[in-house]
């Protein structure tokens, strides 16, 4: 297809609820939309950037800034542009991989509806329902902690993900364990924040029986990781470690994990993250997929990825309602702890023009 330009739209949308981490706390949820427009279709991306640097290097307006000035002219001039050539154009630009990947994935969307196949399709998904873990972020209190747990469980969610942080770990842990027993799916995650010296602490999770224990050393540092794995039973799960197909197989060979989580937007894309499910298929590496609030433009391309054999562990595809009171797109609803793969062309939603613009704060077409 030729693409005839691209649409950059800013939103922010509110969190029913303040979302906190070890890094930050969210009220609201600022992201980028990208519109591809092709001569055949058209196709929708989300960017999974913060506003702020504080999960990775990449921020909403940095993001704009590097699609307005070099990877969206980086497409232009081609008589035919699929999916798969897209990567290859931006290669040149170094990192930007959030921004990369809803520029690919806004592509993908477009050349699919085109074609009248649906992402989970075109992805390899053998499922067309996928099992909802649920991400609880860091409370004001264990009673409070407690009564977000058994609303969760209330509503269906098979797994429960609790953010920690230095002094907000093994008690809240252990509170959970207390209130809801040994056969409730759980998990911690710490978003880097903790140290190679804090491993005989970290240890201490290991009698609750966890999942794993989700990224809890700096990005960058896989040999600590691996000296971590060592020292617990608890499975190690890498995050912001995983940036591409390569760096998973190195994470594997070096023992930092045994366990991935794929984030597309992490990754560059789509199409990477499936190669980063391979990877770890092959290898005999459970993956489960991760979020970033995602509005239903990307939790809908979640749940597709999450459909692929590998992805054996239930992910952070949360129903629209555990973040959004209004999402953009059609609600996804959690029915017996899961969320139908959407099964039309491309992503298979669409925003709700009404409330996109009501939501939106910003807008650019940018002609190729």
């Amino acid at each position: 297809m030729k693409l005839t330009g691209v649409e950059i739209r800013e939103i922010r949308l509110p969190l029913v609820a303040p979302f906190r981490t070890s890094f930050a706390t969210q009220t609201e949820r600022s992201a980028l939309l990208l519109r591809a427009v092709s001569t055949e279709s058209e196709g929708w991306g989300e960017c999974v950037a913060m506003a702020d640097p504080l999960y990775s290097s990449e921020y909403v307006a940095g993001c704009a800034d590097v699609l307005r000035r070099f990877l969206v002219p980086a497409l232009g001039g081609r008589d035919r542009l699929g999916a798969v050539a897209v990567g290859p154009a931006l290669a040149p630009f170094r990192g930007h991989r959030m921004a990369k990947a809803a520029l690919e994935t806004a592509v993908l969307d477009a050349e699919l509806r085109a074609r009248g196949v649906p992402l989970a399709r075109e992805l390899g998904a053998v499922r067309d329902r996928v099992p909802c873990g649920v991400s609880v972020g860091i409370m004001d209190s264990v009673p409070q902690l407690l009564d977000a747990v058994a609303g969760y469980l209330d509503e269906g969610y098979v797994r429960i993900k609790l953010k920690i942080e230095p002094g907000w770990d093994v008690e809240p842990v252990r509170a959970v364990r207390e209130r809801f027993g040994e056969e409730v799916l759980l998990q911690v995650d710490a978003n880097t924040a903790y140290t190679l010296a804090d491993t005989r602490h970290l240890a201490r999770l290991d009698p609750f029986g966890l999942l794993l224990i989700e990224q809890p050393l700096e990005e960058e540092d896989l040999l600590g990781h691996a000296e971590l794995a060592k020292a617990l039973t608890t499975p190690v799960c890498l995050d912001e470690s995983i940036t591409s197909a390569r760096s998973a197989a190195a994470a594997i060979t070096l023992g930092a994990c045994s366990v991935v989580n794929i984030k597309p937007g992490r990754v560059g894309g789509y199409l990477e993250a499936r190669r980063i499910h391979d990877v770890c298929a092959a290898h005999g590496v459970p993956v489960w997929c991760g979020g970033m609030l995602e509005t239903g433009l990307g939790r809908a391309a979640n749940v597709a990825l999450a459909a692929l054999p590998g992805f054996t562990l239930p992910g952070d595809t949360s129903g629209s309602a555990r973040y959004y009171r209004t999402d953009i797109t059609a609600p996804f609803v959690l029915a017996d702890g899961q969320l139908p793969v959407p099964d039309g062309p491309g992503l298979g939603v669409t925003p709700d023009p009404d409330v996109l613009d009501e939501v939106t704060v910003g807008t650019e077409w940018l002609p190729l």
